[in-house]
């Protein structure tokens, strides 16, 4: 496995962050962490990545303890955090080359042009990260997270403030990644996850309320499951009724709906 979380708690004060959540994640597999703002999935992600320390619990990347084994384990991962840090008065180039220093990665200057290549940014290579829009600075954080070749990449909402058109590239370059990559990405987006992701691990309240496939999630589990989901653009609500297995909705606003799976037997 490349990811393994066990009884994984956060609190600040009184309040869990993440509540004893425990998952794996085996090698070359694109898993969805999905769940509705304040979920706890950037909180997880923070863990994995050796960003805060968890309260209790176990975590666990390419063998290596993310407690005691900080150094390794950032060795092991690419990240992309939700708020992509990027110096916008650098060159695309240049920050790539200040990146790949930090990493210390071989054979910098053939390392960042295969980056350039795979994740499209050939055209815009010359040009200020300022000067880009959101979708190539989103292609260049994701070139900076690949840069010394990881085994696992964390994303955390790579796709959040796309345009229709940077949404399909971003998703379609991921999608691509994941047949290499073991891959880790959060949303809080349904389509987003059935677009890209094999398994899906739903959390809300700092709890996992569902975890499995794709296409079992889809069709239904077998046991009642609550989500909150939202959509691109406003929606008729009927639509959603027409959706196998859900028997109840429940709007919260024009782009946020509540969807409660129907408890078959």
């Amino acid at each position: 496995m490349s990811i393994i979380v066990k009884n994984l708690t956060k609190k600040y004060g009184e309040q869990f962050a993440v509540n004893d959540i425990s998952f794996e994640v085996p090698s070359g597999k694109v898993y969805g962490f999905l769940g509705p703002n304040g979920a706890g999935k950037s909180t997880t992600m923070k863990i994995l990545t050796c960003f805060i320390p968890q309260s209790s619990g176990e975590a666990i990347v390419c063998g290596k303890n993310v407690e005691t084994d900080s150094i390794e384990v950032r060795k092991q991962i690419g990240y992309l955090p939700e708020h992509n840090p990027l110096y916008k008065d650098m060159y695309v180039k240049e920050y790539l080359d200040f990146v790949a220093n930090i990493l210390h990665v071989p054979n910098p200057k053939s390392a960042i042009q295969t980056m350039i290549e795979k994740t499209g940014l050939g055209v815009e290579q010359h040009k200020k990260i300022g000067q880009l829009s959101k979708g190539y600075r989103q292609r260049v954080g994701l070139a900076q997270a690949l840069l010394h070749d990881p085994k696992v990449l964390i994303l955390d909402e790579p796709t959040s403030g796309l345009d229709p058109n940077q949404l399909t590239e971003i998703r379609n370059l991921i999608i691509e990644l994941g047949k290499e990559k073991t891959v880790l990405l959060s949303t809080h987006i349904m389509q987003e996850v059935q677009a890209m992701c094999d398994n899906i691990i739903i959390i809300n309240k700092g709890i996992i309320v569902a975890n499995d496939t794709t296409e079992n999630l889809r069709k239904g589990t077998g046991k009642e499951v609550i989500i909150t989901v939202e959509f691109k653009e406003q929606i008729d609500g009927n639509l959603l009724n027409q959706i196998r297995g859900v028997k109840k909705i429940e709007k919260i606003n024009e782009r946020n709906w509540k969807l409660t799976s129907s408890d078959k037997k």
